[in-house]
């Protein structure tokens, strides 16, 4: 599943410069993250905002929260959170023209919004948001594999300032989040199961996974494909561990930026 237009689905050969199994082309072992970092605070007119950098991969993350809801929850008492997801012509190696300019969305585009947006409510209590709407924009800037899960991952942040700042202005009653989620992709290079696939591993799998999760443990969503030979339980079974080992520093790293941004938070939370 590479995150790379103009087509992202194309199988590319594996890039023989892999230094596999021991060490990656950039040092990493097989279970490391590449470096990550969150800015919170990254765009200062919205309401929450995060700049996230996972690696080579760089995704602008701002949440707007408007005081209305999709007319088709109007009356309910819930609200609603949803995203828009998009890549800047040059976040890639070649120029990609601007979807806006042909019309209409790609159904990458429309998928990974989706993606975003199914991931945030998954941990969101909607009643006790309000009628009220928090979109989260996440804009690519930089494309190196990975920007759906470094999106989900800072939009995280985003929602969570946005609501930090709508309890500080007393317009929420309790903290309507429940959890925090984040998202990682794994995969098999080459035989060796690899966490946090860069754009040279994503395009060489033999199998490719995003996982999305809640600090609890609880799954959110899986998305997997054997893009070469189907593979075994025990192969998707180390895949999911190895997942949730990365997920423990990215939660880590969405924690250490809200506390820096505001009041510690703790938002850990049992599964169900």
């Amino acid at each position: 599943m590479s995150d790379r237009r103009p087509d992202p689905d194309a199988r590319r050969p594996a890039d023989p410069s892999l230094k596999l199994p021991g060490r990656r082309r950039d040092g990493r072992a097989p279970e490391e993250l590449r470096p990550v970092s969150i800015t919170p605070g990254a765009v200062p007119f919205a309401e929450g905002s995060a700049l996230i950098a996972v690696g080579d991969t760089r995704v602008l993350c701002a949440a707007s929260v408007e005081e209305k809801v999709p007319r088709w929850m109007l009356g309910k008492g819930r609200g609603w959170v949803t995203a828009e997801y998009a890549m800047l012509p040059r976040a890639t190696k070649e120029r990609t023209p601007r979807e806006a300019t042909q019309g209409r969305q790609g159904g990458r585009t429309v998928e990974i919004q989706r993606l975003i947006g199914r991931s945030l409510r998954a941990v969101t209590d909607l009643e006790a948001l309000g009628e009220r709407q928090i979109v989260v924009d996440c804009d690519v800037l930089q494309a190196d594999a990975g920007t759906r899960c470094a999106a989900i991952t800072g939009g995280y942040v985003a929602l969570a300032l946005a609501c930090q700042k709508l309890r500080a202005e007393r317009r929420l009653k309790r903290d309507p989040l429940r959890a925090a989620v984040a998202a990682v992709s794994v995969g098999v290079v080459r035989g060796v199961p690899l966490l946090d696939l860069d754009y040279s591993e994503d395009g060489g799998a033999d199998v490719d996974f995003n996982v999305v999760m809640t600090d609890g443990q609880a799954f959110v969503e899986l998305q997997g494909t054997a893009e070469r030979n189907p593979f075994t339980q025990a192969t998707l079974d180390e895949l999911l561990l190895l997942a949730s080992t990365g997920l423990d520093g990215l939660f880590a790293a969405q924690l250490a930026a809200l506390e820096v941004q505001g009041p510690p938070v703790d938002r850990r939370s049992a599964a169900s």
